[in-house]
């Protein structure tokens, strides 16, 4: 790998796990796509899932007390069965469906809340988001906006809603990880980045992660919904662009 794609790569995941530590999700959304301007479609998913494991992972240990287990036991279930499912289809989408998924994402952050009557408190809706949001993650690469939806009407605080969500993309995660990783494991020229990029870039993750979380304890539970949803949106405005510009040139 050229190491100006190594570090580019190490960076992201700085940035994007500093961006996921405070609004839980927009991070996530942004190294997707940086990762897949510089790696195949499926290296891109393996390696964004190690990286966002190990912050969605480092950010419940760093908020453990603010954690809903309960919600985050039916998720992990629910998140077992569709990655199987997905395995069993073996389907990878193509870049330019890819930006386009990761352009429309966003969208559903804008959904009128009087639509919405799902809260992740509850057991049935707990598994209802680990099928679905583990089902956009495996065929998008992210379902952070998705994810959001379960918690608008929660009552739970932005420390409760970033930890519980960082703790259930830990099996989000680990089922990208799996159902992209076997494939390509052992295959040359995989595009997955070498051993020594984790090494450098994984140190990074959790440092971002870290800061993200001392900048969530300076914001307010206004300020943390309504900058959330307008950064999500901008980033899914410039992948819808992305999008066009590949359809264009035929991939």
């Amino acid at each position: 790998m050229p190491i100006l794609t190594a570090a580019f790569v190490a960076a992201m995941a700085f940035v994007t796990a500093t961006l996921s530590g405070v609004f839980g999700m927009a991070g996530g959304l942004l190294l997707m796509g940086a990762l897949a301007l510089v790696l195949p479609v499926s290296a891109a998913f393996v390696t964004h899932g190690v990286l966002q494991l190990v912050a969605n992972g480092w950010r419940a240990v760093l908020h453990r007390r603010h954690v809903r287990w309960d919600i985050v036991g039916w998720y992990a279930l629910a998140s077992l069965i569709a990655g199987i499912a997905v395995a069993l289809i073996a389907l990878a989408p193509s870049k330019p469906l890819l930006f386009l998924l990761l352009g429309l994402i966003p969208l559903l952050t804008w959904l009128p809340q009087r639509w919405i009557s799902l809260d992740a408190a509850r057991p049935t809706q707990a598994f209802l988001s680990g099928l679905s949001v583990t089902g956009l993650n495996l065929s998008a690469g992210v379902a952070g906006p998705l994810l959001d939806i379960f918690f608008v009407r929660t009552e739970l605080t932005r420390h409760a809603i970033v930890a519980t969500k960082a703790a259930t993309q830990v099996f989000a995660h680990l089922a990208k990880i799996v159902v992209y990783g076997a494939p390509l494991a052992g295959v040359a020229g995989s595009g997955v980045p070498p051993l020594w990029v984790f090494a450098a870039a994984i140190p990074l993750s959790m440092l971002g992660t870290a800061l993200g979380g001392r900048i969530l304890d300076r914001m307010s539970d206004v300020n943390f919904k309504r900058w959330t949803r307008w950064i999500v949106t901008g980033i899914g405005g410039l992948y819808l662009v992305q999008a066009a510009q590949l359809f264009l040139r035929g991939g």
